[in-house]
């Protein structure tokens, strides 16, 4: 009997498959941070040995798309600019290889999961109904998250000895159970991400994953799930992106449809009328959710201002080099971070912004121009909206441990053969 189109068959699909479940076990060991980049690199060697035995690969590494190319140019971009950057400013040797097993852990992951995607036999079902399982583990552990603050459990279980390996900051090995939201005093989840706002983006990317499942009961559990880690890690940007994205890709996957025009061109003059109106309420919802958290939003704003004035006065091109904790007006936090934009400008100057912009933006193209071709594209078009609307909130690369199935998925689609739009034969 014909295996399951959601069972795992494959060794690459088995250990995306394992991995992704053993999400909730990795957090409790504190495991998590250090499995992604075993992961990235693990799939990226596998597809590169299958590339140089086995015929079927090789041809279709010979035919990658110019934009996992980008991705891998760009990465790999990252650390020469890093060297450059280093070099600049005499940081000597030490803190160079210490920041290149940085981006081998962070940037260079950006383009090894999409390489991965693009090379192994990885079936979408497989990542959709990993998801839906990870969900359902989640769903069987909120209660103890939910009552933990209200019935005097640590915040903090424990920081595993794994941090000695190295990494950003403790919070990566912590097994945290909720935190005290300061000023308000009332409690907030990160669940197995480093803080609350990057459970909200891992949350999106399950919600939108777990979707596409075609079994109608796993497909409730995982959107279930996701919802439920997006409003209970109280992440604003999280709900903007559950609100924006579906629709968005709703409208781009339907722009060949001769309807879509008969609706838009009303909109569009309905749009002119009454723009100036709709200007004045977005910017009340802006002011309002900038207003929920006055003070993450001023801090934030600070440590722009700082990076994009550093930038351009002590290094333009090639960026810093490395992080630096900000003054006492942003609490001490590294100038740039919240936002994938200021630090790499701070980090890596102009040219860092460049490295990410090619790649991240050429895909966005691609897919916006293939969303009409079928739920995959859209599901992969969606994936790169989170990440682009995230780069204006999170640091990326240091994220990409968290959220690598979706570059996964994101390399699978881009390496398929582009062809025209077919009919509609989902609801997606």
């Amino acid at each position: 009997m014909a295996a399951s189109t959601d069972h795992p068959q494959t060794p690459a699909e088995r250990l995306i498959s394992v991995a992704i479940q053993s999400t909730w076990l990795l957090w409790l060991v504190g495991g998590l941070y250090i499995a992604g980049p075993v992961i990235g690199w693990t799939l990226a060697l596998m597809a590169c040995w299958l590339a140089y035995v086995d015929r079927r690969v090789s041809e279709r590494f010979a035919n990658l798309p110019l934009t996992i190319w980008l991705w891998l140019l760009g990465m790999a971009a990252m650390l020469l600019i890093l060297w450059a950057g280093h070099a600049n400013f005499d940081l000597g040797t030490g803190k160079t290889i210490k920041s290149s097993i940085g981006w081998a852990k962070g940037w260079a992951l950006i383009a090894l999961f999409p390489l991965a995607g693009a090379l192994l036999q990885v079936r979408e079902e497989v990542i959709y109904r990993a998801v839906c399982k990870l969900g359902a583990q989640t769903l069987m552990l909120l209660p103890l998250f939910v009552l933990a603050p209200f019935i005097g459990l640590p915040e903090t279980l424990w920081v595993s000895p794994l941090k000695a390996v190295g990494g950003p900051g403790p919070e990566y090995f912590a097994t945290t159970l909720y935190t005290i939201e300061p000023g308000a005093g009332t409690p907030r989840w990160q669940f197995f991400a480093p803080w609350s706002p990057a459970a909200g983006m891992v949350a999106v990317i399950f919600v939108l994953l777990a979707a596409r499942d075609k079994h109608v009961g796993w497909r409730t559990v995982g959107i279930i799930a996701g919802l439920v880690l997006a409003i209970l890690s109280q992440s604003r940007l999280a709900l903007v992106a559950l609100a924006v994205i579906a629709p968005v890709v709703w409208g781009l996957g339907r722009m060949d449809r001769a309807w879509m025009w008969y609706l838009a061109a009303p909109a569009m003059v309905l749009l002119g009328i009454f723009g100036p109106a709709l200007i004045e309420i977005v910017e009340a919802l802006m002011n309002d959710f900038s207003a929920a958290r006055a003070d993450s939003s001023r801090v934030r704003a600070a440590l722009g201002r700082i990076a994009i004035e550093r930038w351009q006065g002590e290094a333009y091109w090639f960026g810093h080099g490395i992080v630096e904790n900000g003054p006492h007006l942003v609490e001490y936090m590294p100038i740039g971070s919240h936002h994938s934009w200021y630090g790499l400008l701070f980090v890596k100057g102009l040219t860092g912004a460049i490295a990410l912009a090619v790649p991240l933006f050429s895909t966005l193209l691609v897919l916006a121009w293939r969303a009409r071709q079928g739920s995959a594209e859209r599901v992969a078009l969606s994936m790169v909206l989170v990440l682009v609307l995230y780069s204006f909130g999170e640091n990326l690369e240091i994220l990409a441990y968290l959220f690598w199935p979706a570059l996964v998925l994101v390399g699978k689609v881009l390496a398929k053969p582009s062809e025209g739009a077919r009919p509609e034969r989902d609801h997606a």
